[in-house]
């Protein structure tokens, strides 16, 4: 069930202008709950990965990547990216506002996005161990067992999107 989100709460695709803002964010959220999990080198690929602005940019523009933002009265809270094809490689949102529906309302919109604009039957990610137990709520379930890539702990997950199976 979709929680009804405070009304001043928007979700919207990434205005680029703000881009840089919605990086911020997920630095800070990655290195308040995710970072302790990972080892020196999975933090600094993390690191590295998301200081790819121009990289980052341009894959919004030539829609290898999509983008949301929630925002509360302007100021972005929530995170969520998805690169081709419905794979989330980014799900942050600002601790002040855990718990209160902010990532399953942008998952939802997202699943939406898919459903209306492709064929898509299911979403992937690849969960970092503090968000397996989130990601379970959100309705994905494991493919395989914790691994390990260039310092960063992952379990890939998914959730199917079209099927009914696993619906919010």
């Amino acid at each position: 069930m979709l929680l009804k989100m405070n009304q001043d709460y928007h979700i919207t695709e990434v205005d680029l202008g703000k881009l840089d803002e919605a990086l911020h964010l997920v630095w800070q959220v990655f290195m308040e709950f995710e970072a302790p999990d990972y080892c020196q080198e999975g933090v600094q690929k993390f690191k590295q990965y998301i200081d790819e602005y121009s990289l980052i940019k341009q894959r919004l523009l030539d829609n290898q990547m999509k983008m949301w933002t929630c925002s509360d009265k302007g100021k972005i809270i929530g995170v969520l990216a998805v690169r081709q094809v419905c794979h989330i490689n980014l799900l942050f949102v600002d601790s002040a506002y855990h718990r209160k529906g902010i990532a399953r309302s942008m998952l939802e919109k997202v699943i939406k996005y898919y459903q209306e604009n492709g064929n898509f039957d299911e979403i992937t990610v690849n969960s970092s161990p503090y968000a397996i137990e989130i990601y379970h709520k959100l309705g994905f379930h494991d493919t395989d067992k914790e691994q390990l890539v260039n310092g960063i702990r992952f379990v890939p997950m998914k959730r199917f999107i079209n099927s009914g199976v696993n619906a919010m």
